[in-house]
């Protein structure tokens, strides 16, 4: 991974994100690209009602917009003082996801990092509005989304949860094994299923990505019965003391039904643990 875009509201949210990342590709060269965008609806600074103004407005926005952006380019740096990171601002007038899409490919991105929760997202939102929306878009780059003002933990032991029933190729979860390689982790996979047996294809999957693992340490926990796939989840996840969580988001599979459930009720997991979101590979 060497080239990393950070979303930024400015939230205290959005910097520990940034400073998560950062510290795990500590020992990698590699450049953050740090990136907020705005439009006539983004709230200034001095309470001008959006909307109004036109020109000077958007003006006003821009300025606004990078002034914010270097002040967090010369906090990181100060907090990190890392000489194998560069920093670049972006400062960009659109609509986030369309934005992020188009930096995306423009600058060759291996992975995009995002606060789960921004300026405005309330405790009990399952993931701020914005990433959610980024993330189900993403159909080429991984999503690092990290939960708010936590203390960087180097991850150690990583759950990869899944049904087995696709994505568990080499390809599916290169960027799992990466951050495991750079930290030494150990993978926990976490299949949740509602039937005693493997599918011939479900079997199949497994047997590949015992493959792809075969050189990390990893152990296996099923789960068979359970009324909440969240909240068995959040259980395993915290029974196994884990530092990290990944899954695959492709159509129709768990991601997808827990991601489509707007609010999860008595579920901390994904407030407590930052989450890769893997990519579909074709």
């Amino acid at each position: 991974m060497k080239n990393i875009l950070v979303a930024t509201d400015f939230s205290n949210n959005a910097y520990c994100a940034l400073f998560y990342a950062v510290k795990l590709l500590e020992s990698k060269k590699c450049t953050f690209y740090l990136l907020n965008t705005y439009s006539e609806l983004t709230s200034l600074k001095d309470k001008v009602l959006p909307g109004f103004g036109g020109k000077k407005v958007v003006k006003q926005l821009d300025n606004e917009s990078k002034e914010k952006l270097t002040s967090v380019f010369h906090k990181i740096v100060l907090d990190t003082e890392n000489p194998n990171h560069a920093f670049e601002t972006i400062s960009q007038k659109g609509a986030l996801v369309p934005v992020i899409k188009q930096k995306i490919k423009e600058l060759n991105i291996d992975l995009l990092v995002m606060g789960n929760k921004g300026l405005t997202e309330t405790a009990d939102i399952f993931f701020g509005s914005n990433t959610i929306q980024t993330i189900s878009e993403m159909e080429t780059c991984p999503v690092l989304a990290v939960p708010g003002e936590m203390n960087y933990v180097v991850p150690k032991e990583i759950a990869f949860v899944t049904d087995f029933e696709k994505d568990c190729s080499q390809k599916s979860i290169a960027p799992l094994l990466y951050v495991a390689s750079i930290t030494k982790a150990a993978i926990r996979v976490i299949h949740i299923n509602d039937k005693k047996m493997l599918t011939p294809t479900q079997e199949s999957n497994r047997k590949l990505l015992a493959l792809c693992l075969q050189t990390l340490e990893h152990t296996y926990h099923i789960v068979h019965e359970f009324d909440d796939k969240a909240k068995v989840i959040d259980v395993v996840l915290k029974k196994l003391k884990l530092d990290m969580y990944a899954m695959v988001n492709y159509k129709h599979n768990l991601f997808e039904k827990l991601t489509h459930e707007p609010v999860i009720k008595d579920v901390s997991m994904y407030t407590d643990l930052p989450f890769l979101i893997l990519p579909t590979r074709a």
